[in-house]
């Protein structure tokens, strides 16, 4: 694509502070054993052909903190099963309730929750349930029955969305109103209240009682992901990290993880309490050309489906990363999203890997979130096939829960012109200042860490490794610069290729 390279600055210590607030208070930081890792149970996967059926004797019981099974339903204003066949014992049913819930003797710290909603099931039923004090108290009562019957030890609410597609407006005080209600009740019978919620800001203003969710919530399950998808009408990542440089309209500006974060806290939902949503899926297009493969690129369709989704537009990591082992995929790391993509001739998908999820993790440690969820856990690679271990996404989640804290620098970046660099931004990036912090000992180089910071990919000038010293070894991060740009160490920054002619 013809478009402006943008120049990647290294930000200082307090700017990253202004970005990213930090709660740093000793006692208020969340311990990393209390850290949750929520996992999100997609029952539909059971109907799934070959290696990707997935039914509840698949669930690992030691590697999330808490399970959803998704979806109960509303049906008269009470709580029901989605798919009884499936769901219930009743008329030789496969009784998947139960089975989920059972699952708490292998593991006794493991939390089933019963998620309610989802996109399929719409608002209308849930704005006309809200809209009176009647209603919202035999809908509260349904649950408590219903839970209990089954042996859930929560309700995940997953209305998509208040006041919108088929609510109302006066839902939003009503959403507030119905969390006040539900409260004391499920209190009183010791039942687990969390909500999965919105990343859009075009959807939060509308549609959430801030205040109310943050005085009455558990958990709040913050789905940051679908941030662009096939609906769009260019290929972009599912999950962006930080925004990308032609995101400069509403609400593209909006659609990225640290927005999104940023956005709930400045609205006084506590960190502590949100569960920092991931994907283990791709949004996937199908490109105008197979030689315009950028961000942004022209893909009027949805990618093809897969062979166990079955789902235009969409994959699970379970079949990227076979397609990746089958085929010959190009996979880019993009330096502004903090997130790769991968394709191969006019296919294009963005998703979530290792390496991008360390990211968000680190991200969500930095600032003291509660922890993390994924939708869902039927499509990471439950089988092992393209790793060593199965389910590695979540695994690799859970362990960075436990073990992790640093984050990469979110690139500053400021448009060039005619000229290879923008004359507003800075010759060199800002001092970083003096800290309190015993000093560490400086380690070794290795090929790709040579230096805290910045540093070339010894293999590819066009891309380079992010390195930070952690105890006593180098974390690193890999991305790829824009096309036509190299990685100028010296500068610490991607420049035009035209311009360095002696680097490649």
């Amino acid at each position: 694509m013809g478009y402006p390279t943008l120049l990647l600055v290294l930000l200082g210590a307090l700017a990253i502070a202004d970005a990213n607030p930090v709660d740093n208070s000793v006692d208020t930081r969340i311990a990393p054993e209390d850290r949750v890792m929520v996992c999100y149970y997609g029952t539909w996967a059971v109907y799934r052909p070959g290696k990707g059926k997935f039914d509840v004797e698949d669930i690992d019981v030691n590697i999330c903190t808490h399970i959803v099974y998704g979806f109960a339903c509303l049906r008269n204003g009470e709580i029901a099963s989605y798919d009884p066949w499936n769901d219930l014992y009743d008329n030789w049913g496969k009784g998947a309730y139960l089975r989920f819930t059972a699952l708490k003797e292998q593991n006794p710290n493991l939390v089933a929750l019963l998620a309610i909603g989802g996109w399929n099931e719409g608002s209308q039923r849930y704005s006309d349930m809200a809209k009176t004090k009647d209603g919202r108290t035999k809908f509260i009562a349904s649950c408590v029955t219903f839970l209990q019957e089954y042996g859930f030890d929560g309700l995940d609410l997953d209305w998509e969305y208040p006041s919108q597609r088929g609510g109302a407006p006066e839902d939003k005080v009503n959403y507030g109103l119905l969390l006040e209600e539900m409260r004391p009740v499920f209190d009183e019978h010791g039942l687990l209240m969390t909500a999965a919620t919105s990343p859009g800001k075009q959807v939060i203003d509308p549609a959430y009682d801030i205040e109310s969710m943050a005085k009455n919530l558990d958990i709040m399950n913050l789905m940051a992901y679908d941030y662009h998808g096939a609906w769009d009408t260019f290929a972009h990542v599912n999950t962006p990290m930080y925004q990308h440089h032609l995101d400069v309209e509403e609400p593209d500006i909006w659609f990225n993880v640290d927005y999104t974060v940023q956005y709930y806290i400045s609205l006084g939902f506590p960190a502590s309490k949100i569960a920092l949503g991931t994907a283990s899926y791709g949004r996937c297009f199908t490109l105008q050309k197979s030689d315009d493969h950028d961000i942004h690129s022209p893909a009027p369709q949805a990618g093809a489906q897969g062979p166990y989704t079955r789902e235009p537009g969409m994959l699970g990591y379970n079949e990227i990363c076979e397609k990746m082992m089958q085929q010959q995929w190009t996979v880019v790391r993009d330096a502004e999203t903090m997130v790769p993509y991968a394709f191969q001739d006019r296919q294009w998908c963005g998703y979530d890997d290792l390496d991008s999820l360390t990211i968000k993790i680190n991200y969500a440690i930095q600032n003291n979130m509660m922890g993390a969820m994924i939708w869902s856990i039927e499509t990471d690679d439950f089988q092992g096939l393209c790793h060593d271990e199965t389910f590695p996404l979540i695994k690799h989640i859970r362990r960075t829960l436990l073990e992790g804290g640093t984050v990469p620098t979110p690139p500053t970046l400021a448009p060039t012109t005619t000229t290879t660099r923008d004359p507003s931004a800075p010759t060199d990036p800002p001092t970083t200042p003096t800290t309190t912090k015993p000093p560490q000992p400086t380690l070794p180089p290795t090929e790709v860490c040579h230096r805290e910071g910045l540093n070339v990919d010894p293999q590819d000038c066009h891309s380079f490794y992010e390195c930070h010293q952690v105890g006593d070894h180098w974390e690193s991060y890999h991305f790829q610069c824009s096309a036509g740009t190299v990685f100028v160490e010296d500068m610490q920054m991607c420049d035009f290729e035209a311009a360095h002619p002696d680097l490649c």
